[in-house]
């Protein structure tokens, strides 16, 4: 494992639901020792509710105005570690939060690996249609561009073991620096 000196600041994590975000951020949370935070864990500890019964509730429009004043405050501690929500890029004002207050790495999947990652999880709302690998394949060609846009980093997290991922996003810090 790489050494831990020179990683400061926070770090924050984007991509699809499935490519890893909260495993990685939590494992590398630990080893920086820092806080880690989940924005959707962060949403359902404050209303109380899973995210589906948000979207339930308040459609997405209202899980997205949740999960920005969550995103807004988190990015504000230092240092931390935090996982979005894959959806989280959609807005303007989230993209400019995470990379203005931190390193921003993308965790790039492509759909069916994705599909394979999550076809388990009852928690996934967008994911609860007839075809979810269609809708895998919508939600990475509507987003793929804006998490590269506000990326600092892109990181293949297709089918790389987690530790290697990890290996791989510490040296990528580091060399950033």
């Amino acid at each position: 494992m790489p050494a831990m000196e020179n990683i400061a600041g926070n770090l924050f994590l984007i991509g699809l639901m499935g490519a890893g975000k909260t495993t990685i951020g939590r494992q590398i949370a630990r080893l920086l020792e820092r806080p880690f935070y989940d924005s959707d864990h962060v949403i359902c500890e404050r209303t109380g509710v899973s995210i589906p019964t948000i979207f339930e509730l308040e459609g997405e429009e209202g899980f997205r105005n949740r999960e920005s004043i969550v995103i807004d405050e988190l990015s504000q501690r230092n240092p931390i570690v935090l996982a979005t929500g894959g959806g989280a890029v959609l807005r303007e004002e989230n993209r400019r939060y995470l990379r203005q207050r931190g390193t921003v790495i993308y965790l790039h999947a492509l759909p069916k690996i994705l599909l394979e990652r999550t076809r388990c999880d009852s928690n996934r709302p967008l994911l609860n249609v007839p075809d979810p690998l269609s809708k895998l394949q919508e939600l990475y060609s509507a987003r793929d561009a804006l998490y590269r846009e506000t990326a600092h980093i892109i990181l293949d997290a297709n089918r790389n073991h987690c530790q290697k991922t990890i290996e791989q996003l510490l040296t990528a810090i580091r060399e950033k620096k």
